[in-house]
């Protein structure tokens, strides 16, 4: 404070203009809790919002949805749009679409498959050794059943599958899992699979099993069976080639048979009749012989010389003579002459 003419002046915040900044130092306060207030509710909404929002959930057509409370399963929901109790309440979405994966090989990232032999290569019935790969597709049947009842339930599904191929292939030739066996096996494998399964209760389904590929091992082995496949396929060929040759021959070996058949009988009833006729005929003529034996001796005779005599040639000779003249010579110029 300094005295100046008898005046006091203050300086340094004292005195009278300390008076004259409470004021500003009120209104800061004020704005502050007004800023606070105005944070404050829009946080409060903010939080009010996201829990009503967060209160309903939409599950698609390719899901489901497993509501708990406190660790306990309340519901599955299915498509659709529903609503939960905020904060208590917690949703689970589990995907129920098909699936598919490969047993034996796996899918690199370019597309390729790459053979997993520990899992691929088996043994058959007559101990050979096989390299056969499978496609699964699975789909999930039960969501809280795949939430809680297993850890890793795809793992399990593989290790069920790998067993189910084990315990079939083993009952069947290599030849047979290779060509004639393949949908006997499949369908084998499906049924233990789904035995199993059910027992399990993971809360997963198989849709379908099938064969990709078997063939051996080795490629000294993959060659001989290709060969052995080739001879196969070759014999399969000519077998069919000669059973069409036989339908399409048979036939007509049993049309000709008929045939022939036909006519040996019409042939067999034209002998008989003639053989009757010349019997009756035969009978007739005796007959009349038995009446006049000497003039049916000789009616024969004459009716026998004129079916040979016309086509005989009579030469005349003395025997001595070297010259023969045959007498149709002689009848021929008598009857062109007109003398008889």
């Amino acid at each position: 404070m300094n005295v100046v003419n008898g005046e006091y002046h203050f300086t340094n915040g004292e005195g009278p203009s300390s008076n004259n900044n409470q004021p500003r130092r009120q209104q800061f306060t004020q704005k502050t809790k007004s800023i606070l207030r105005i944070a404050v509710i829009a946080l409060i909404v903010i939080v009010a919002a996201n829990i009503v929002l967060g209160s309903f959930y939409n599950v698609s057509e390719q899901q489901n949805a497993v509501v708990t409370m406190f660790g306990k399963v309340v519901r599955t929901d299915t498509a659709g749009l529903h609503f939960k109790v905020p904060v208590l309440q917690q949703v689970h979405m589990v995907d129920i679409t098909t699936h598919g994966t490969g047993i034996g090989y796996s899918v690199s990232a370019t597309g390729q498959n790459i053979t997993n032999s520990s899992d691929g290569v088996m043994i058959t019935k007559d101990f050979n050794l096989i390299n056969i790969d499978f496609y699964m597709e699975y789909r999930v049947n039960d969501p809280v059943a795949y939430l809680y009842n297993s850890r890793n339930p795809e793992e399990i599904l593989k290790n069920i599958a790998l067993a189910s191929i084990r315990s079939t292939v083993v009952n069947y030739t290599v030849d047979e899992a290779m060509t004639t066996g393949k949908s006997a096996i499949q369908s084998e494998v499906k049924s233990k699979m789904v035995e199993e399964l059910s027992e399990q209760n993971i809360g997963l389904q198989i849709v379908n099993i099938t064969i990709q590929d078997a063939e051996p091992p080795t490629a000294e082995i993959i060659n001989a069976f290709k060969n052995v496949e080739t001879v196969k396929q070759t014999a399969e060929t000519t077998i069919n080639q000669a059973n069409k040759y036989a339908s399409e021959q048979i036939p007509a070996a049993e049309a000709e048979a008929d045939r022939i058949i036909q006519s040996a009988e019409a042939q067999k009833a034209s002998r008989i009749a003639e053989a009757e006729g010349q019997v009756a005929r035969f009978n007739a003529m005796y007959e009349q012989y038995a009446l006049n034996p000497l003039i049916t001796k000789q009616r024969m005779f004459y009716e026998t010389i004129e079916d040979i005599l016309p086509d005989l040639k009579v030469i005349i000779t003395d025997g001595s003579t070297q010259t023969m003249l045959p007498v149709e010579s002689f009848a021929t110029v008598t009857t062109e002459n007109g003398e008889g």
